[in-house]
């Protein structure tokens, strides 16, 4: 049984929002105030996650639209699916039909509304399932969900501290039964007697007893006695600690004790074989550990949906607005949590109809860089390093500063962009997208006014314009377009220059023997197009120098028309 999907409406930032889970991991990524602890609050109010029972609502919790009016209540629904027998039996009421990919199947559907507050601003919840509200959700159904709640900036050693309810003090009293209780009991009563025979125990307890006795006197003094633990067990496992390396765990690192308790967690969770549902749920998990870490425990959180003989699997939430944690994660345990022009929306990679190739190709791209995508809300492609950066100085040379407008800028590594297109664009991640890319017109070098005939890859790409996927083309590429500008064209010789000294020299003055409209031409070909055994420039190390000169030196530049087009796109509102 798992939570196949929650339905939000009403609720903090949240005015309607439907987020789609599957078994085991889900990563929900996103930056920052987009909604992700709003959904992770969601699944609180149903599934109570601690001694304090489920989470509580307030007024201030409603959602406010634009013009400022508060809802009248917030309302979640809950699905979950893949229900066996038993938990069918359980949640009798609660099942509605729906089909599955091997015919008619049932689905359980829990609802709360919170609403009517009280004097104190706190809001009454009903809570019912099924398809009609006189369907109430017993306590029983209520018991057989479990789950844990870790929130972020965590103390890990709170809840590893002895203490009746602590998640050490639970994990010993799920792994006993009442001969293995006995056991301990009487292994602690055995050390007690030999202790307390010792001399500084006994000298200690008989000098509180003789000072005991003449304060209190025969009649109101008590029986005391000094050992380690009351004779039960309950008593018993809420004064365990744990050490580790011989250390008090609060002497430990933050980053590894926040492992301990997952582990702690997560043993405990999954032995509850009472429980017909159980999940964890973690909000920044990266918090306090470095990359490998975050790696392994990324890698262990995967393999709890297949859990080992006698556990049952937990199904985990995790929200991150970590570029390394999104990169690590495979693709289809990511949900993208984004703003968009109509408030908060969410989007699951899984659901995108990939080519196989496609893909797996995208989930070997998704490195720490190009995992920004997740978090960025406006994004230019472009094909390589040398477009990388001076897309940045041609944005700077027009005063737009792209971190502060959240625009983040990708290299595809070459025309890889088949591999990240199919995430973006109308019922998709629906953010502003421009793709830089050459038109690659073979053997022709075109004039700024002509109409060229782009290549096969510049077509495919063209063909994927919508609304919020815009495409924008070289006449031929980025350094031949710069190159139609007699002043870029010093600019470009300078930088040149500082790479190559001879053969900046030598294309000056070839540029300025060719007829005008042979200059680009003359400067690109020179450059990049040299004889056979002739020193080649390399575009990424030009691009370099190029940007340098401009935002550094500050050479002048005329931004080619197509990039100033694809400034003007991306940055409108």
């Amino acid at each position: 049984m798992y939570l196949f999907k929650i339905i939000i409406k009403g609720f903090r930032r949240l005015e309607h929002l439907e987020v789609r889970f599957k078994e085991g991991l889900n990563v929900l990524v996103g930056p920052n105030n987009a909604g992700k602890t709003a959904i992770i609050d969601a699944l609180r109010v149903l599934l109570s996650t601690g001694e304090d029972g489920a989470l509580r609502l307030t007024v201030d919790d409603l959602h406010v639209d634009k013009t400022g009016a508060r809802a009248t209540e917030a309302s979640f629904e809950y699905v979950f699916r893949g229900l066996s027998v038993d938990d069918e039996a359980d949640f009798l009421t609660a099942l509605r039909p729906f089909k599955g990919a091997a015919g008619p199947e049932y689905e359980a559907h829990l609802s709360v509304r919170c609403s009517s507050a009280d004097m104190g601003g706190r809001l009454r919840i009903k809570r019912w399932c099924g398809a009609h509200e006189e369907n109430s959700v017993t306590t029983e159904m209520l018991e057989d969900l479990r789950a844990v709640y870790l929130q972020p900036l965590r103390d890990p050693a709170q809840g590893l501290r002895p203490s009746r309810t602590s998640q050490l003090a639970r994990l010993v009293r799920r792994l006993s039964d009442p001969v293995t209780q006995k056991e301990v009991v009487d292994a602690l009563d055995t050390l007690d007697k030999d202790l307390q025979k010792t001399k500084p125990i006994a000298d200690t307890a008989s000098a509180i007893t003789k000072r005991h006795g003449e304060m209190l006197g025969e009649v109101l003094r008590q029986k005391l006695a000094l050992n380690l633990s009351p004779g039960d067990f309950q008593r018993v496992a809420a004064r365990l600690s744990l050490a580790v390396e011989s250390f008090d765990v609060e002497q430990n690192g933050l980053g590894f004790n926040n492992l301990i308790y997952m582990a702690v967690v997560l043993s405990e969770l999954s032995l509850s074989k009472e429980a017909a549902y159980c999940a964890l749920i973690v909000e920044e998990p990266e918090a306090h550990l470095h990359p490998q870490l975050q790696a392994v425990l990324l890698d262990y959180l995967s393999s709890v949906q297949t859990p080992a003989a006698g556990e049952k699997p937990v199904q985990v939430f995790v929200t991150s607005h970590s570029p390394n944690f999104a990169s690590l994660a495979d693709i289809d345990a990511i949900g993208c949590v984004y703003h968009t022009a109509n408030g908060p929306a969410a989007f699951f990679p899984r659901e995108v109809a990939f080519d196989k190739t496609k893909k797996e190709k995208l989930q070997r791209y998704l490195n720490v860089t190009r995992a920004e995508i997740f978090f960025a809300r406006r994004i230019v492609f472009v094909e390589g390093a040398a477009e990388l950066f001076l897309f940045e100085a041609f944005a700077t040379k027009h005063k737009v500063n792209l971190k502060k407008h959240a625009v983040s800028v990708i290299s595809t590594e070459g025309l890889n962009f088949d591999a990240f297109l199919p995430l973006f664009g109308k019922g998709k991640l629906e953010i502003p997208v421009v793709v830089l890319t050459d038109s690659d017109p073979t053997n022709c070098y075109p004039q700024p006014e002509d109409v060229v005939k782009k290549s096969g890859a510049a077509e495919g790409i063209a063909a994927l314009e919508d609304e919020f996927v815009k495409p924008f083309f070289a006449q031929k590429t980025l350094e031949y377009d710069i190159a139609f500008d007699a002043t870029s064209r010093s600019t470009m010789l300078k930088a040149l220059a500082e790479l190559h000294p001879v053969i900046s020299k030598e294309l000056e003055a070839e540029v300025l023997a060719a007829d005008e409209k042979e200059r680009a031409k003359a400067l690109f070909k020179g450059m990049f197009e040299r004889g056979e055994g002739k020193t080649k420039v390399q575009k990424g190390a030009f691009a370099q120098s190029l940007a340098h000169a401009v935002i550094s030196d500050g050479c002048d530049i005329v931004v080619p028309g197509y990039i100033v087009k694809a400034l003007e796109f991306v940055m409108a509102e």
